[in-house]
């Protein structure tokens, strides 16, 4: 049954599978090689198949001439060889009968008087196709067109072949049934250095797997030449590159060999193998094709390519072929990112977080060259959002070679205000040496709701909506006024987080500013930017301190009072963690990957804490776990706030610019939606999530 067909009981029953959510498991071999033995190598390519088929791969790529060895010279042209070729391939194809991964084997094939350089793709017992090489190298080392024929226009034919008359030519896609955007392309070693792959084409036609089957001697430099190009294309192309090199055991007469094997999806590496290894490896990866799907889907320049080539799905054959996937729990073979806002890579932390950081300092300074206002004016509640913005305007103030008091910063204690955080406000802008002053608002909001008839003017405990906007409200109004009274312009604070959740007052509150620095920027990446400022010495030590003392307070609007146990409002008790929301946002809407997807996916980045990898110099303390109860408890929440509640503050927020390739909220950039939807189709997909935690087998 196709994926887009099951029902959501029978979803939820597969829900630990990755293949229920568009995942596919591939991996590349690399098997000892036998130099012009092919009865031995087809005995290391079905160990390695046996191997594979053990950790669940579905899609097995073997380096270039696999069967026979590729560095055997004139010997590619001995019948005797090729017999054996033969006969091991119809060995191999006897024997995948009961393996659920296909194969992709390289091996020299006869046809017509010529000699082809191919790759045979072949599944449960069945060769579905040949696809010969079209680039023949033959210069420096390389001599291919002493001994092969190049495939080029070779379209729409056949090949008899072990007995089996099968597909043949470079114009083959491999599309399974039975499991949905499992498709991929073939294409050997050299096709890929060409200025021209072609993997282009079949990755237009709509191949999402695009494998390449090389042997490539090593020499120095060429390894990185070769994750340059396969990170390259498969971003290029919107697809998975797997990529295989020839290793141990073949002929060093001239040349030597190291076995590298990489996987990419897009322009991430997700794994790579050892080089220069002994042993055979075997270099496993799950490839999320679901989103492979949606990123060509949301980007018509790969249909306008596609329509310039001339729609080359047109000319490509379809091999279908029934898989047969099991959906059992096989775990995740893929890194995932429990803060995907958040710089992850080590050796670019440094140089990402200032980027990151100057996009909201450098939009900054061209608004404020372009306003006719000379001062910037800003809430400061002690709180991350408006501590964030403070910091980014005072940056900016240092870039234009502005005294810092050209900011007018306020601090506007209400009825919930904290002792410590209405400190610290006071202690950041001292330090960081703008113009500040204290606006109590409390007499003025009593006034207010007095003349409402408010139960709480009469004394009441009364803590609703109304109580808290009206402050949150009265916040902005002497904030816009104080702009008008002292020529400047608002600085908005409210983050990415808020704008997704609708947690922000509309109109005259905290959703609307004269221009929001933090508008692209989620509170998960602004908590870690504010630790890079004080780890890298943006600022002096004084400031280092209270920033370090404001990231360790509780994120509350501070709007209602503390309870009886003293304990103050909390965000995150009300909307959720930050960090799922966070989580949540960027599989929602960078990708469009459904709810139970982004649930399986939540599942494995944060069901154990000791598990995979943190952003570096994370807090030991603050690394939490969820079970999938708790996730599809907060994920239902997202969904309704997200696309219902929400998206009217969003279509009239401000200007703010853009931080993260995870995308903004604003409707002049990556979303634009309906302020009257409903959320029913993804909270009906809720349903595909099991209620009771599935029994992980890791």
């Amino acid at each position: 049954m196709a994926l887009s067909l099951t029902p959501p009981e029978e979803r939820a029953r597969r829900f630990a599978s990755l293949h229920t959510h568009g995942f596919v498991r591939v991996a590349v071999s690399t098997p000892r090689v036998h130099v012009a033995d092919p009865t031995a190598n087809a005995e290391a390519i079905l160990a390695q198949a046996r191997r594979a088929a053990g950790e669940g791969v579905d899609l097995l790529v073997y380096p270039e001439l696999s069967l026979s060895a590729y560095a055997i010279d004139d010997l590619h042209l001995q019948d005797a060889l090729l017999d054996r070729v033969e006969e091991a391939l119809a060995r191999i194809r006897d024997e995948s009968t009961d393996l659920p991964c296909v194969l992709l084997v390289g091996a020299p094939i006869r046809r017509n008087g010529r000699l082809y350089n191919c790759a045979i793709a072949i599944s449960r017992g069945r060769i579905l196709g040949v696809v010969p090489k079209i680039f023949l190298p033959n210069y420096r080392e390389y001599y291919e067109k002493r001994w092969f024929a190049s495939g080029h226009g070779i379209v729409g034919e056949d090949l008899l072949i072990a007995g089996d008359v099968v597909p043949f030519g470079t114009d083959l896609l491999f599309e399974a049934e039975d499991l949905r955007d499992f498709v991929f392309h073939i294409e050997i070693c050299e096709d890929y250095w060409a200025p021209n792959p072609p993997s282009i084409r079949g990755a237009l036609a709509g191949a999402l797997l695009l494998c390449n089957l090389s042997a490539s001697p090593i020499v120095v430099g060429k390894s990185a030449d070769r994750h340059v190009l396969t990170a390259a294309h498969a971003m290029r192309c919107m697809a998975a590159y797997m990529y295989s090199a020839a290793g141990a055991g073949e002929s060093t007469n001239d040349l030597s060999w190291d076995g590298q094997a990489v996987i990419y999806e897009m322009g991430d590496l997700l794994v790579e193998s050892e080089r220069f290894a002994r042993e055979p490896q075997l270099t496993v990866a799950d490839v999320d094709l679901q989103r492979l799907r949606l990123e060509r889907m949301r980007t018509p320049t790969f249909n306008d390519a596609a329509a310039f080539e001339g729609h080359p799905e047109q000319e490509f054959r379809r091999i279908r072929f029934e898989h047969r996937p099991s959906f059992q729990d096989l775990g995740l073979r893929r890194a995932l990112r429990r803060f995907p806002y958040v710089p992850n890579a080590q050796d670019r932390l440094d140089a990402d977080c200032y980027e990151a950081f100057n996009i909201q300092v450098h939009g900054l300074v061209k608004r404020f060259e372009s306003t006719p206002g000379d001062r910037m004016v800003i809430g400061v509640s002690g709180g991350l959002d408006s501590t964030h913005a403070l910091i980014v305007a005072a940056k900016a103030c240092d870039w234009l070679g502005l005294p810092r008091t050209t900011i007018l910063g306020f601090t506007m204690p209400g009825f919930a205000t904290g002792d410590d955080t209405k400190a610290n406000a006071w202690t950041l802008m001292r330090a960081l040496g703008i113009e500040a002053a204290e606006i109590d608002i409390k007499p003025t909001a009593r006034q207010m709701l007095g003349d409402m008839g408010h139960a709480f003017s009469k004394g009441e405990p009364v803590y609703d909506i109304t109580f808290e906007n009206v402050q949150a409200g009265l916040r902005t109004d002497f904030l816009f006024r104080l702009a008008n009274q002292r020529n400047g312009f608002v600085i908005g604070t409210g983050d990415l987080s808020e704008l997704a959740l609708g947690w922000c007052t509309y109109g005259v509150g905290d959703q609307m500013s004269h221009y929001n620095v933090n508008s692209g920027v989620p509170k998960t990446l602004i908590q870690y930017l504010i630790r890079w400022t004080v780890a890298t010495g943006q600022f002096d030590e004084a400031t280092g301190r209270v920033l370090t003392a404001i990231l360790s307070t509780e994120i509350s609007p501070e709007l209602v009072p503390a309870d009886a146990s003293g304990a103050i409002q909390s965000t995150q008790a009300k909307i959720g963690p930050y960090e799922l929301n966070d989580f949540f946002l960027f599989h929602t809407m960078r990708y469009g990957q459904p709810p139970a997807k982004v649930a399986f996916l939540a599942w494995h980045a944060w069901r154990d804490a000791a598990a995979g990898r943190w952003p570096a110099n994370f807090p030991a303390g603050a690394r939490n776990h969820y079970d999938l109860a708790t996730i599809r408890h907060w994920l239902e929440r997202f969904l309704v706030r997200f696309f219902q509640t929400a998206q009217f503050k969003r279509t009239a927020m401000p200007n703010g610019p853009k931080v993260s390739a995870g995308g903004s909220l604003s409707p002049r950039g990556d979303w634009r939606a309906p302020s009257d939807a409903v959320p029913h189709a993804w909270t009906a997909d809720l349903a595909a999530i099991p209620t009771e935690e599935p029994v992980w087998k890791p």
